[in-house]
């Protein structure tokens, strides 16, 4: 007999994770990663910006409407941060189903 994994503990987690998140970024300054050592390993290694490069910092002032800093830093961010908020919705309601939130479908 198969013992099913139980993902109500780990879907707790998650969507408590997911719920701190946008918040802890809106409370912290559009400016907080503006400034300190590039992680790109591009830029490390080669000293070449990738395609990625500014993203964070992109996001980061869009989240706090300026979109036109956050667009200097990377004009990605039009097409990025819809995709992120699409994704953090699909998994937010994904964990409310595990848990119950959602009835089940009739049918």
């Amino acid at each position: 007999m198969t013992q099913r994994f139980n993902r109500k503990p780990f879907a707790w987690v998650r969507l408590a994770l997911l719920l701190v998140l946008p918040i802890a970024l809106l409370v912290l300054p559009a400016t907080y990663f503006d400034e300190g050592q590039a992680v790109c390993v591009s830029r490390l290694l080669f000293d070449v910006e990738c395609y990625a490069c500014g993203l964070t910092r992109a996001v980061m002032h869009a989240l706090h409407l300026e979109f036109s800093e956050a667009f200097y830093y990377n004009p990605l961010v039009v097409i990025v941060l819809p995709l992120l908020v699409l994704l953090w919705t699909i998994w937010v309601r994904q964990d409310l189903k595990t848990l119950g939130f959602y009835p089940p479908k009739a049918g």
